[in-house]
């Protein structure tokens, strides 16, 4: 479970058994552009808590329990989140009891709209002082880790490199002298040989993965079309996606109405390649994968969404993590590099679940004025 992100609505769980009361505080919230779940009952409020929440309203007196001990168990689970009480009767007792079972703040029922807006906003500021907390804890933890790659990287680059180039050259000119055999004869030669190759290259991927997110390029931004940048990597990616016989598509228009981004095509083409190519590769055979584009104000909200099984909740934060992953093979840096030219063009990238059961990657970028 996890509060939302900056760009989603807030979500309220308002906690009341009193139907009426429930119903008005969720029209006032709906209005006010919040998400609202209700619940009426202390078992209720638990379950509903498991999609996750910002601020939970919660009355004091339930009929299976207390709402400071509901407000408890709340915390336990969203530590991110606020819990605000509600009460008829207020004393300086059950004060008291709301500041210690960690409630933000305490109001009186039938409180005024203004007043029980104004908390949950005072709420939501402390949910957000929470986020920002933790990605700045995320973001120490990742640049420890960047300090270690960039120390191995010169070392990496002369003691790795070189063998690498050296062994690929020799197999080339022994790969070429085994053709020249009797074809009855190469298989047996050729079979070993190609399986060193394969994986001689793929140590010189994940070496080049740790050089490129060791030593990242200058910025040199220019007006970068949505529609061409879209359409460009669907076309490149067809031949993979019909091997996988997975269907790749370009949903609505592509962006052609939207204004120039403002980046470099190259490096915005790699990232939507890998974004894509993961997505190919979670996506079940007779699957789908999809590139859309949303205007958000003046950002570009770039969707890659794939059929496949999606991303556990627990760990959609760390997936860019570097060194992060839950594959067999490969470095782990994929993503990392990824972000880290999303962050270089001003943007910024997360994945979420989409209603379909997929993985939805939003990659958000700036566009010209």
């Amino acid at each position: 479970m996890s509060t939302s992100s900056p760009h989603s609505v807030p979500r309220v769980l308002v906690v009341e058994d009193n139907a009426a009361f429930l119903d008005n505080l969720r029209e006032l919230l709906d209005d006010a552009g919040y998400r609202v779940t209700g619940a009426v009952s202390c078992r209720e409020a638990l379950d509903r808590a498991e999609a996750g929440f910002d601020v939970a309203l919660v009355d004091l007196r339930l009929p299976d329990g207390e709402g400071t001990e509901l407000a408890r168990d709340l915390k336990d689970r969203v530590p991110e989140a606020e819990v605000v009480l509600l009460t008829g009767f207020a004393t300086v007792e059950t004060a008291v009891a709301a500041v210690r079972a960690g409630a933000c703040a305490y109001l009186m029922k039938p409180c005024a709209p203004s007043e029980l807006l104004l908390t949950l906003e005072q709420a939501m500021r402390q949910v957000r002082l929470h986020e920002e907390k933790r990605e700045l804890a995320r973001r120490a933890q990742v640049a420890e880790k960047l300090a270690a790659v960039g120390s191995m990287t010169a070392s990496l680059s002369h003691v790795i490199r070189n063998p690498l180039n050296a062994a690929a050259l020799q197999l080339a000119v022994l790969e070429r002298r085994v053709r020249r055999l009797a074809e009855e004869q190469q298989p047996a030669l050729l079979d070993p040989l190609l399986l060193v190759r394969d994986e001689i290259r793929r140590l010189d991927h994940t070496l080049e993965d740790f050089l490129q997110f060791a030593r990242p390029r200058g910025f040199r931004p220019e007006p970068v079309e949505v529609k061409a940048l879209l359409r460009r990597v669907v076309d490149f990616l067809g031949g993979k996606a019909d091997e996988r016989r997975v269907r790749l598509e370009l949903e609505g228009d592509g962006g052609a109405a939207l204004p120039p981004l403002r980046g470099e095509e190259e490096r915005l083409r790699q990232v939507l390649i890998h974004l894509t190519l993961n997505a190919l590769e979670a996506s079940p055979e007779g699957g789908w994968v999809r590139l859309s584009v949303a205007r958000e104000g003046g950002l570009a909200c770039i969707g890659v969404e794939d059929s496949g099984k999606g991303v556990p909740q627990d760990i959609q934060e760390r997936v860019f993590e570097p060194f992060f992953t839950t594959k067999d093979e490969g470095s782990g840096l994929g993503l990392s590099i990824v972000q880290s030219i999303v962050m270089q063009h001003g943007g910024s990238l997360q994945v979420v679940n989409a209603p379909s059961g997929g993985a939805r990657f939003l990659l958000r970028l700036p566009l010209l004025p």
